[in-house]
This record gives structure tokens, sequence and C-alpha cells, in this order.
């Protein structure tokens, strides 16, 4: 079982490290100085996969892949978000200040972080089927499928959070770069157009 094991940890990790949504608002927000509102989207993402993983090993995300409605549904809600969060991000920016930088409860807290990183994750129907079509290649026949299905989902889970805690320390050591307005503006611009190009793909993509 250990080789499957190793197997899913190398595959799961490329997956984590690869650039895409989830570095893209972790850095964002904590480059801006909102830490604990960055840590709060990493549980929020985290918590995003482990109800995936729950929900694959349970077998309720097989209906994603069994009907086409479902998974259109979910698609268009999550492309929906995306472009919301990404535009109201760019319009903030060409308004001449960055999105929720400012005043005592500045970028949100903890709370407001878990929310966008939960629903980030959860509106995007390819996370499930990716876990629909990545679970089963690494729960051994004569393993108890639920079990194992949550405890791949929590190597993940763990993977993710050190790449965030990462990802989070690295932001740190660049802030010092970002306290212009300018600068903020610039990384919101930035990040706004790559969450936005992300809910479009999610929308035109079949």
């Amino acid at each position: 079982m250990e080789p499957m094991l190793w197997s899913f940890v190398l595959v799961v990790g490329l997956l984590t490290i690869t650039p895409g949504l989830d570095t893209a608002l972790i850095l964002r927000t904590a480059a801006v100085g909102h830490v604990r509102r960055a840590w709060g989207t990493a549980a929020g993402i985290q918590l995003g996969t482990l109800t995936w993983g729950v929900l694959t090993s349970a077998g309720v995300t097989a209906l994603l892949t069994a009907s086409r409605l479902a998974y259109d549904v979910l698609r268009w809600a999550g492309a929906a978000y995306l472009l919301w969060m990404g535009l109201r991000m760019i319009w903030a920016a060409r308004r001449g200040h960055g999105l929720d930088t400012t005043g005592p409860a500045a970028g949100g807290g903890l709370l407001s972080g878990v929310r966008q990183g939960a629903l980030t994750n959860l509106l995007n129907p390819k996370v499930g089927v990716f876990y629909v079509a990545l679970l089963p290649q690494f729960i051994p026949e004569s393993a108890p499928h639920f079990a194992w299905g949550v405890l791949l989902a929590g190597i993940h889970i763990a993977l993710g959070t050190v790449w965030s805690a990462l990802l989070i320390a690295f932001a740190a050591r660049i802030r010092v770069l970002l306290r212009a307005p300018s600068a903020t503006r610039v990384l919101d611009r930035i990040t706004g157009t790559v969450i936005a190009a992300f809910g479009l793909r999610l929308a035109l993509t079949d």
C-alpha cells in the first residue's frame, strides 16, 4: 500500500504547487497585509477539498459525471462567482483604490476568508470530477473505500496547508514592495484578471 500512497502524494503534490486560482487568491490577500484573511482563504479551500473528498468517497460526486444538468448548474454558478470577484477587483483598481485594503475591517477577517476560499473551491465542478477520476485509482481493492478516500483527501489537505503557509510567508517578505497604493492596484489588476479568466474558462469549457 505504501507505494500507492507515495504515488498519490506525488500526484497531488504537483497539483498543489501548480500555479492557479488558489495560489493567486492566497498570495494577493497576504501580499496586501491581510494575513488572517489569507489563512482563512487557505482554510476555506481545504474545507472545500475535504468536502469533495468526503462526497466522492460516499459516491455523491459521481452525479457530476452522470448528470449533465447538475454539472452545468454548478459550473455556471462557479463561473459567475469568479467573474464577479475578478471584475470587482479590476474595477476597484481602476477607480484608484485597492479592494478591501483600508479601514479597521480591511480585507475582512478570518471567516470572510474561509467563505471566499470555500465558495471558490466548492463552486468548481472540475474539482469534483477530478476527485471522481483520481481517488479510486489509489484505493486498494480490499480497503474500505470511504475511509481510504477520506484519508487521501486528508493527505491532499495537509500538502495544501503546507503550500499555503509557504505562500503566506513569501508574501510577507515582499509586502514591503507593495506598500505603495500604485503597486497594490497593479497587483489587484493582475489578480482580478487571473480570477476572471478562470471564471470565463469555466463558463466556456464544455
